[in-house]
């Protein structure tokens, strides 16, 4: 729901499709570790802006705390461990607020870059 929520409210700017594919990797990486690493119950709060030239988004879980950031990409045979590396590679400003006992927020920022037909596409948003 996240993803449809946030890309079609990107396109309802014009964001370039190329732009909105980075940000929803990077929000369902984020997503995908708060179900992993987010405490018992796998709830988390995901809050997003969209303003300025930029979308800025907060995934909030109740787990233990985000391992530090990888300095390289894991093997390729490695099962897990590449979520932190992929959500670095396609926003600009990536960053981690970390409470013990309150969980992990991960902030993703990413400057907008738009599609130069804005009418080449019709314009479907999501009911939530």
């Amino acid at each position: 729901m996240v993803r449809r929520v946030l890309g079609d409210a990107l396109r309802s700017l014009n964001v370039s499709e190329t732009c909105i594919a980075d940000m929803l990797l990077a929000v369902s990486e984020a997503c995908s570790n708060a179900v992993r690493h987010g405490g018992p119950a796998n709830r988390y709060e995901v809050t997003a802006s969209i303003g300025y030239g930029h979308c800025d988004v907060r995934v909030a879980d109740s787990g233990a705390g985000v391992p530090s950031m990888p300095a390289h990409f894991p093997p390729p045979d490695t099962e897990n461990g590449r979520g932190l590396l992929i959500m670095r590679s396609v926003v600009d400003e990536i960053s981690f607020g970390t409470e013990p006992g309150r969980g992990t927020t991960v902030h993703l920022r990413k400057t907008l870059a738009w599609d130069d037909e804005p009418q080449a596409r019709p314009r479907a948003l999501a009911a939530v």
